[in-house]
C-alpha cells in the first residue's frame, strides 16, 4: 500500500504558528531585569533587560570589541612617523635644517678613534685615498711601458698555466732538441714549473732594481734643480734696496707646547707580564739546567767550560748553531813543557761512559760551541729575573753570580783546561752541594728520608726546589702530589715539634714553604688543620669523661695552633679553622688544672696565643681573663680574707696555690726579663731555688704583660670596669709591690693605671620600675546586637571593617570570575584560529595531492599512447 498523501501546510497555519512562537519569545516572566545595587562614582551606564542569554551574548559582543581588538592589535605598529629634525618646525629655515642635520649625521658617524683628534680639519678623499697624500707625490709615477705590461702575464706562463700544459708538453724544435740532447734526463712537468717561477721571480726582482734606480735618479734631479733654482731668482740692486730689520715670526704657545712635546721621551713598551704558569715553567727549567750543569761537575766533565777557547771559529762562521760535521781535526797545544794533542784522557771516557749508564743524553762538541753565547744569554736573563723574584728564589742567586763570574773571565782571557787535583775538587763540590730538581714525596717517609741529614736552610730550599719541580701546571697529577706534601709537611712539622730537645728552628724555616702550599691548596690546607684539631679535641673529651680533668697540650699541639693562626685568617666571625682552634684554646684554659709551673707556662703560651687570634677582632674571651686572674692569685701571699672569686682550674687556697709565691727576697735583686721559652712546656730543669725564684718571676711578668694588653684590648667595652675588678683588687690590695723587683713594680703600676683610667660607662644590671598590672575582672562583654540577631560588632568602626571586608571579597571574587572569563574567551579564539590555519592548510595541500594525482594520470596516459 502506498503512503497517505501529506496535507500541504497553508499560509495561515504559518502566520498562526509564527505569531504563537513571537508570544512566548516575549513573554514577561522570561525577561531578566540585571538591578545595581549601589551607584559607582564615575561608570555611566544603565540596566541590562534582556531575555535569559543576552547579557551573556552582550559580554562576549563586549569582549569582541575591547579584548580581542587589543588581541589582535598586540606587538603591531601602523603609523608611520616622520623622525626628520625639524620637519614640522615652521620657525627653522631650510638651510638651518639642512645644516642641523648635516652635523647630526657627523655625530652619529664618529669613530672613538677620533675622539682626541686635534685637527679639525675634514680629510678629503678620492676614491678611498687621501687627497692629502695623493698631493705629496710619494709614489713614483709610472711609465707608458709599466701601465700597459700591469696586471699582463707572460704568454709562456699563461699557456702553462691556462693552456691545459700545451706549453709544457708541446712539440720541441730542433734547436730545443738539440740542447735538451746533452742532459742525462728529460724534465719532468714540475721542475718545469719550478724553473718558470724562478724566471717570473727574477723578472720581478729586475723591474724593483729599475724602479728604484729610476726613483734615485729622480731625487737626484730634484736636488740639482733646487741648487740651479737659486741661481735663477732676480735679485733688486743695491740701491732700491731698504734696509729693514728682520723680524723674526714669533712663536705661539701653542706650537712652543707642540715642539715641547715632540721632544719629550716617549715612554718605552714593557715586556709582557707572564702568568703563574710561565714563570713555574721557566723555573722548572732554571732549576733542570743548574742540575744538569751539577752533573756535569760531578762527573769531571770540562767540556762546557773549555770548549770556547779550544774550538776553531771561521771569519764567515754565522753562528746560527748549524754544523755539517763533526769537527774530527785533533787540536795541538803547549802544557806543563810538552806537547799536548787534543784527545780524550781516560778520566772523560770514564765520565763519558758514566753519563752513558745514568741515561743522560750526550751532547756533541759542535753544539756545544755554538751553545756558549746562548749559556750566556741564558745567564744575563737569570740575574734580571733573580731581582725580580721572591724570597723563595733566592737559592738559585749564588749559582747565578758564580756563572756570571765564571763567563766574565771566560771573555777577558782563554780558560785553561783543569788538572787532575782541580777536576777531584770540583767533583767533590758538585756531589757536595745540594740537587736542584726533586720528586715529590709519595709517602711521609719518603719526606723524612728526603730531609734527613740536612740543615734547616738547606731543608727549606728542598721543600721549595721540590715545590717549583711538581707545579700543578707542569703535569695532570701534580695537583695531589702537592696536597699530599702539605700534609706531609705538617705531620714533620709535629715531629719536630716533639723531639727532645725540640727544633723550633727548622718549623720556623718551614713555615713560608707551608704558607706557599697552603695558598695554593686552600681546601686541603683546610681539612688538614681540621682533622688535626678535630683529633686532638676528642682525645680532651675522652680524657675528660675518663679522669674528669685533661692534661695541657704538648709542644707540637701548640704549634699547630700557632700554625693555624699563621696561615689562615683569625678576624673572621667564623671560619672553619681558626673558630675551631679558638675553641680548643678556651676549653684548655677552663679544664686543665694548673698543677706546676711547667703547667703554667703551657697556659700562658695559650693565653699569648688566644691574644693573638683576638688581637684584630676584639672578641671578648672570658676564659683568658679568668685565667689570668688564677695566674695572679698565685703569686698572692694572703689568702684569707679575698675580695674577688677564683675560678676553677684553679683553687682559692690548699695545693698547687703557690705556686708565683717567692721564697727569698734575695732573688729580685738579681732578676732579670726574660721571655718564657716554647721548650719549658716540654722539659722544665730548675736545680736551685734561685732558679725557681727567677722563673716565677718571669711568669709573673708575662702575666702582668698579657694584662696590660687585654686593657687595650678591651678599653671600649661598657662593661670593661666590672670585668677588670677582680683584678683591680688583687693588684691594689693583695699582690704587694714591696717583695717584686723594680721592673715588675713598673709593670704593676702601669698595668693598675690601664685598669684605673678606664671611664665607667654602663651601671649594674637592676631590674626596670614599671606600673603593676591589675589583675582581670569578670566583668561581662555587652555585645550590641541588631538586624535580627545577627552580630555586627560592637562599635562603629567595627562595622564599618566588615562592611568593606565584605565588599572587598566580593570584588575579588568579581574580579577572578571576569578574569577566568577573559581568558577562556582568549583561549576560544586561539584555538578557532589554529583550526582555521589547520583546515586552510589541509585543503591546500589536498589542492596539491590533486594537482599531483592529475599530472601523474596525463602521464601514465602519455605513456599508454607512446608504447601503442
Amino acid at each position: 500500500m502506498g503512503k497517505a498523501p501529506q496535507k500541504k501546510k497553508s499560509l495561515a497555519d504559518k502566520v498562526r504558528r509564527a505569531k504563537t512562537a513571537s508570544e512566548i519569545k516575549n513573554n514577561p516572566f522570561e525577561v531578566k531585569i540585571n538591578r545595581k545595587k549601589f551607584d559607582v562614582l564615575g561608570r555611566k551606564a544603565k540596566h541590562d533587560v534582556g531575555l535569559p542569554g543576552v547579557s551573556r551574548s552582550k559580554a562576549i559582543n563586549k569582549r569582541k570589541e575591547t579584548l580581542l581588538k587589543e588581541y589582535k592589535q598586540k606587538n603591531k605598529s601602523n603609523k608611520f612617523i616622520d623622525r626628520r629634525l625639524g620637519e614640522y618646525d615652521a620657525k627653522m629655515a631650510p638651510e638651518d635644517k639642512i645644516l642641523q642635520r648635516f652635523a647630526m649625521e657627523r655625530q652619529r658617524v664618529h669613530e672613538k678613534k677620533d675622539v682626541y683628534n686635534l685637527n679639525e680639519e675634514e680629510e678629503l678623499t678620492h676614491y678611498g685615498q687621501s687627497l692629502a697624500e695623493i698631493e705629496k707625490f710619494n709614489d713614483s709615477v709610472n711609465s707608458d711601458d709599466e701601465s700597459e705590461e700591469k696586471g699582463l702575464l707572460s704568454a709562456e706562463l699563461t699557456a702553462s698555466h691556462f693552456g691545459g700544459g700545451g706549453g709544457l708538453l708541446r712539440k720541441k724544435t730542433s734547436g730545443e732538441e738539440q740542447e735538451e740532447q746533452g742532459s742525462l734526463r728529460a724534465k719532468s712537468r714540475q721542475e718545469l714549473i719550478e724553473e718558470l717561477i724562478q724566471k717570473s721571480k727574477q723578472e720581478k726582482r729586475e723591474r724593483q732594481v729599475q724602479k728604484e734606480e729610476a726613483q734615485e735618479l729622480t731625487e737626484k734631479l730634484d736636488q740639482e734643480w733646487k741648487s740651479i733654482q737659486a741661481l735663477m731668482v732676480t735679485k733688486t740692486p743695491k740701491s732700491e734696496r731698504v734696509d729693514k730689520p728682520e723680524e723674526k715670526p714669533k712663536l705661539e704657545e701653542y706650537d712652543m707646547m707642540v715642539r715641547e712635546l715632540g721632544f719629550e721621551m716617549k715612554a718605552q713598551p714593557s715586556e709582557k707580564m707572564k702568568s703563574p704558569e710561565e714563570l713555574a715553567k721557566e723555573e722548572k727549567e732554571k732549576l733542570q739546567k743548574l742540575e744538569a750543569d751539577r752533573l756535569r761537575r760531578m762527573m769531571g766533565d770540562e767540556g762546557g767550560e773549555s770548549t770556547q777557547s779550544r774550538s776553531h771559529m771561521s771569519a764567515d762562521d754565522l753562528n746560527d748553531g748549524f754544523i755539517l760535521d763533526k769537527p774530527d781535526k785533533k787540536i795541538l797545544s803547549y802544557q806543563d813543557g810538552e806537547w799536548n794533542i787534543g784527545e780524550e784522557t781516560e778520566e772523560d771516557k770514564e765520565g763519558d761512559e758514566e753519563e752513558g749508564a745514568s741515561g743522560e743524553e750526550e751532547e756533541s762538541d759542535a753544539e756545544e760551541e755554538d751553545g756558549d753565547d746562548e749559556e750566556e744569554e741564558d745567564e744575563e736573563e737569570q740575574e734580571e729575573d733573580s731581582s725580580e723574584e721572591e724570597d723563595g728564589h733566592s737559592d738559585l742567586e749564588s749559582e747565578q753570580e758564580s756563572e756570571n763570574e765564571e763567563g766574565e773571565q771566560g771573555d777577558e782571557e782563554p780558560q785553561k783546561s783543569l788538572t787532575k787535583e782541580e777536576l777531584k775538587a770540583q767533583q767533590d763540590a758538585a756531589k757536595a752541594e745540594l740537587p736542584y730538581t726533586f720528586t715529590a714525596p709519595e709517602s711521609y717517609s719518603d719526606l723524612k728520608d728526603l730531609l734527613h741529614g740536612h740543615t734547616p736552610d738547606n731543608q727549606r730550599l728542598i721543600v721549595a726546589r721540590t715545590q717549583k719541580c711538581n707545579h700543578p701546571s707542569l703535569a695532570v697529577g701534580n695537583k695531589l702530589k702537592l696536597q699530599k706534601l702539605f700534609g706531609f709537611l705538617l705531620e714533620y712539622i709535629g715531629e719536630v715539634a716533639s723531639r727532645s730537645p725540640p727544633e723550633l728552628t727548622t718549623v720556623d724555616k718551614l713555615i713560608p714553604e707551608v704558607y706557599t702550599l697552603c695558598q695554593m691548596f686552600p681546601e686541603a690546607a683546610c681539612q688538614a688543620m681540621q682533622s688535626i684539631l678535630g683529633d686532638a679535641a676528642h682525645s680532651m673529651e675522652e680524657e675528660l669523661e675518663v679522669k674528669g680533668h685533661a692534661a695541657f697540650p704538648t709542644l707540637d699541639m701548640l704549634v699547630y695552633l700557632k700554625v693555624a693562626a699563621l696561615l689562615f685568617p683569625t678576624s673572621d666571625f667564623r671560619h672553619p679553622v681558626t673558630t675551631p682552634a679558638l675553641l680548643y684554646i678556651s676549653q684548655t684554659l677552663t679544664k686543665c688544672p694548673v698543677r706546676s709551673l711547667q703547667n703554667l707556662t703551657s697556659g700562658l703560651v695559650l693565653c699569648c696565643l688566644a691574644v693573638e687570634y683576638i688581637s684584630l677582632s676584639k672578641r671578648f674571651l672570658p676564659e683568658l681573663i679568668n685565667f689570668l686572674t688564677g695566674t695572679l692569685h698565685l703569686a698572692v701571699q694572703d689568702k684569707a680574707a679575698l675580695g674577688y672569686k677564683v675560678v676553677p682550674p684553679f683553687r682559692p687556697s690548699g695545693k698547687y696555690s703557690d705556686l708565683l709565691v717567692s721564697s727569698s727576697p734575695e732573688s729580685c735583686r738579681s732578676w732579670s726579663r726574660k721571655s718564657l721559652s716554647l721548650s719549658a712546656t716540654q722539659h722544665l730543669d730548675l736545680t736551685s731555688d734561685l732558679d725557681r725564684n727567677h722563673y716565677r718571676l718571669s711568669c709573673l711578668s708575662t702575666c702582668l704583660g698579657l694584662v696590660k694588653t687585654c686593657c687595650l684590648l678591651y678599653k671600649d667595652l661598657p662593661s670593661f670596669s666590672h670585668i677588670f675588678q677582680p683584678i683591680r683588687t688583687l693588684l691594689s690590695k693583695h699582690l704587694s709591690t714591696q717583695m717584686l723587683p723594680k721592673p715588675l713594680q713598673e709593670l704593676h703600676s702601669e698595668t693598675l693605671e690601664a685598669i684605673s683610667s678606664a671611664p665607667v660607662t654602663h651601671s649594674q644590671l637592676v631590674f626596670d620600675k614599671k606600673k603593676p598590672i591589675p589583675l582581670k575582672l569578670l566583668t561581662p562583654k555587652i555585645v550590641e546586637v541588631l538586624d535580627y540577631g545577627k552580630k555586627r560588632g560592637c562599635t562603629r568602626e567595627e562595622r564599618e571593617k566588615e562592611r568593606l571586608k565584605h565588599k572587598y571579597k566580593k570584588e575579588f571574587k568579581g574580579a577572578l570570575r571576569e578574569i577566568r572569563k577573559d581568558t577562556r574567551f582568549l583561549a576560544r579564539e586561539k584555538l578557532d584560529e589554529v583550526m582555521s590555519r589547520d583546515a586552510e592548510r589541509k585543503r591546500k595541500v589536498k589542492e596539491l595531492l590533486g594537482g599531483l594525482a592529475t599530472q601523474e594520470g596525463e602521464w601514465k596516459a602519455l605513456k599508454r599512447k607512446k608504447k601503442k
